[in-house]
């Protein structure tokens, strides 16, 4: 398989499934600013919509959207229990918040990385991102992870996207149990593994 990322961005968190999971991948850098690929390549040729993840499968079949993407990377190595069995009830307890991170918190950031947004907006953007992310301290006091006692695709998810707050003044250094669920995840072998492949640590 391949996964086309772009260092930090949403594509980390299917690049922490990957490692996660053990199973062989190739990572390439398709940085978001320039759409270049390092060998020159175009990236819209590749992925017409030109954002990242992007993951090709042995046969060339194509997935663009991260929810799914970590969904089916841990369905391909099940022992590692990143997801729980599809049909489950907890399977939906994951979906649900995949969609969670992705519509009130993945896409809450959107207004703060946009070029010209007017800092009323951003302000708007951030007073709202905190109550979210106070709701999810409030969740994770009652475990180590988001379903419970054990790592899922979900916290590789939330881990990547709650870690912009400090590029953009989102501040969760007043939410105790996020706090030490990110530093929890951060000690992961397998976040550490995707954080130095894409440069992100030293």
């Amino acid at each position: 398989m391949k996964l086309y990322y772009s260092p930090g961005a949403c594509s980390l968190s299917p690049h922490i499934a990957l490692h996660e999971s053990g199973l062989a991948f190739e990572a390439i850098a398709a940085p978001t600013r320039t759409h270049k690929l390092a060998d020159g390549t175009d990236y819209y040729t590749i992925n017409p919509l030109g954002y990242v993840p992007l993951l090709v499968l042995d046969d060339g079949r194509q997935l663009r959207e991260g929810p799914v993407i970590v969904q089916y990377i841990a369905d391909q190595a099940p022992a590692r229990q990143l997801a729980p069995a599809p049909t489950s009830f907890e399977r939906y307890r994951l979906q649900e918040w995949l969609n969670f991170i992705g519509t009130e918190l993945h896409k809450g950031f959107s207004p703060l990385f946009t070029p010209g947004m007017p800092e009323e907006g951003k302000a708007l953007a951030r007073t709202r991102l905190q109550s979210r992310l106070a709701w999810v301290d409030g969740e994770l006091a009652k475990s180590d992870y988001l379903m419970g006692a054990g790592f899922t695709v979900a916290d590789g998810y939330l881990f990547t996207v709650a870690g912009w707050g400090r590029h953009v003044g989102v501040d969760i250094s007043g939410l105790p149990h996020l706090s030490a669920y990110m530093a929890r995840v951060g000690a992961r072998a397998g976040v550490q593994a995707a954080l130095k492949a894409e440069g992100l640590l030293r």
